[in-house]
């Protein structure tokens, strides 16, 4: 079965413009043109991946991406305006997994949707010999995938439980945000601390008892983060 991609514009030379580009690439592509046509598409249809523009009527981007990921966990590439930066920010704080910035080239988007697609199935892929993983409060089952606090449940979205568990894997080192970001979203990337900050400062929100003072993903300043030994100090 092809790799089945959401695509959500209310313009349609854009709709087109996605289509005609994906479809070569073996995509199954499909469309809509607003937030609540995207809502039903991707509980009905099951999307491998969703691109998702912030500006549309009825439900906006940001809007759309949040009530996704109430009930699922698709990766999701929203497309912002040139210069957008905030948009670009709350999209990533409400669970998306990039962002492409309008007017685009093609071949950038392409590139991302291969990253976003590699990263997702790497995820589903991901193996280690113990099942499980605890830290403090903390549960990973790598076997399901899943996360538990306190337990209970901890709802990830597929770059932020990818981005976890490259700290439960190198748990005593410290991680430069160029290796957090070349391990998670891919080389390109090296670059856009952004989309970093970001996604710890989600991470911590949903699994940290203290925000600022975090004991599972901690800041050594100039260095990078890490996850330290449950006995250290």
């Amino acid at each position: 079965m092809n790799t089945r991609i959401l695509v959500v514009d209310d313009e349609p030379l854009y709709l087109r413009l996605l289509k005609v580009n994906l479809d070569p690439e073996g995509y199954e592509v499909i469309t809509a043109s607003n937030g609540e046509e995207a809502l039903e598409l991707t509980s009905t249809k099951n999307p491998d991946l969703v691109i998702l523009d912030v500006m549309m009527p009825k439900l906006d981007g940001i809007t759309t991406c949040e009530r996704i990921r109430q009930f699922s966990n698709v990766p999701i590439i929203m497309l912002t305006a040139r210069g957008e930066e905030q948009d670009r920010v709350r999209g990533l704080n409400v669970g998306a997994d990039d962002y492409v910035v309008k007017p685009f080239s093609v071949t950038e988007l392409v590139a991302r949707v291969r990253a976003v697609l590699r990263r997702a199935k790497n995820q589903e892929e991901e193996t280690t010999q113990s099942r499980f993983f605890i830290h403090h409060n903390l549960k990973i089952d790598f076997a399901r995938a899943e996360v538990w606090k306190d337990e209970k449940p901890v709802y990830l979205s597929a770059t932020e439980y990818r981005l976890l568990i490259q700290f439960a894997h190198n748990m005593g080192q410290v991680l430069t945000a160029e290796e957090l970001l070349g391990a998670v979203w891919g080389a390109q990337y090296r670059e856009d601390k952004e989309i970093l900050w970001v996604s710890i400062a989600r991470l911590r929100q949903k699994l940290e008892d203290n925000p600022h003072s975090p004991i599972h993903i901690v800041t050594r300043s100039g260095l990078g983060y890490l996850m330290p030994p449950p006995e250290s100090k």
